[in-house]
């Protein structure tokens, strides 16, 4: 993949350990890839408030003559932020295109895989769209293999072979010093899961196509009184590799009062895509703090959900007047428990969002959650006016 491409661009449980002769094995979330309308300024913003270290860059000064991208790092969590560099009335270009229409957003959710041409090859013939046929990348780093399928709305799965690479990227990128200096410690470290959002009507033909396309299992799904408030209802399923590397939550609307979340982010993104981010931290407390601090504007939980926490989310490493005071959420479940907290969103249209997970054993998803969490969107919707 060139410095120019988008990646510069029955429910069942499932099991803990890699299942036999995986016909698509994954190594995990290899990036992120933002389609942004200013990439320099998106890659400060993530070092600055998110803690984020920038380590590898592309651009006209390293010979990509049609796009800027920043590579930012928090431990095995990887962002890429690309933007054009040429006007679009006069050159064109379909991540000028994605920006205009979709403001800042996910355009590629990368995922690193042992063998790039077999994984493709599955995909393809169990009906998946190609966006591009595998091809190498080569420097003296060594080789990457790469390709690439469409899922929903404009979003794409980047199959990335990076095995015995040793590059700060890509082939095509050159590294780079941190724009600001990184925290003492790191404010998270890999990337948990990635949720989409699609049309009403449409999420099973997404579970199906995971399912049938990259081999994935249905891990939860959440409907009904599970995911509802007085006004408004949403359904979800999330679908998972055997090893549960990578995990990704499907959401659509359902019919209710008045319009939800996911008819909120499909309005103003203009389609299907990605509606959040989770990142995994070692100590919510500390990330929060560091984050907030920086400017990270959070959801705000009533006081009164925390009156009764202790009686069904149990102990917790943090304790409930810590937990109030930062408005972090807890939920417990038959394999532990977690810590979680979700930002506002990170731009002006009210589309991509961040969560920051905490895991004790729980390898579930805040259910016990979920109505606190869309209240406090709900509030959120209605200071703009989209309720």
């Amino acid at each position: 993949m060139a410095a120019t491409s988008a990646h510069t661009p029955g429910t069942h449980d499932v099991p803990g350990t890699a299942r036999q002769a995986d016909p698509f094995p994954v190594k995990g979330m290899d990036a992120v890839v933002f389609a942004v309308g200013n990439a320099k300024q998106a890659a400060h913003y993530y070092s600055t408030a998110f803690g984020m270290r920038l380590v590898a860059y592309a651009g006209p000064e390293t010979g990509s003559r049609e796009t800027a991208s920043y590579v930012l790092e928090n431990g095995s969590a990887r962002f890429v932020l690309t933007s054009v560099v040429k006007p679009a009335t006069t050159w064109g270009h379909f991540l000028a295109e994605h920006v205009a229409e979709h403001g800042d957003g996910v355009i590629d959710l990368a995922i690193e895989v042992p063998d790039a041409r077999r994984a493709y090859a599955y995909a393809v013939e169990h009906g998946a769209r190609s966006v591009t046929e595998p091809y190498e990348l080569k420097d003296e780093h060594g080789t990457v293999v790469l390709a690439a399928i469409a899922t929903y709305g404009t979003t794409r799965h980047t199959l990335v072979e990076r095995t015995g690479y040793d590059g700060p990227y890509l082939p095509g990128y050159v590294p780079a010093d941190p724009l600001v200096e990184p925290p003492a410690q790191s404010t998270f470290q890999a990337i948990d899961h990635c949720v989409g959002n699609v049309e009403l009507g449409r999420m099973n033909e997404w579970v199906e196509f995971y399912n049938r396309v990259m081999d994935f299992t249905n891990m939860k799904e959440f409907v009904g009184d599970d995911i509802a408030t007085e006004y408004s209802a949403l359904m979800s399923k999330v679908v998972a590799d055997g090893t549960l590397k990578v995990k990704f939550p499907i959401n659509e609307p359902a019919i209710a009062k008045k319009k939800s979340q996911i008819d909120e982010y499909l309005e103003f993104y203009g389609g299907a895509g990605v509606q959040h981010i989770a990142l995994n931290t070692n100590d919510i407390v500390r990330t929060v703090r560091t984050m907030r601090a920086a400017g990270v504007e959070f959801l705000a939980t009533p006081d009164s959900y925390y009156d009764t926490l202790g009686e069904w989310a149990g102990d917790t490493r943090v304790p409930v007047d810590t937990l109030r005071e930062l408005k972090i959420l807890a939920d417990r479940d038959e394999d532990g428990y977690l810590l979680q907290i979700f930002t506002k969103p990170v731009q002006d249209r009210p589309t991509v969002f961040f969560e920051i997970i905490e895991r004790h054993g729980s390898m579930g998803f805040g259910k016990g959650n979920f109505k606190a969490l869309f209240e406090a969107i709900e509030r959120e919707q209605e200071k703009r006016g989209n309720l």
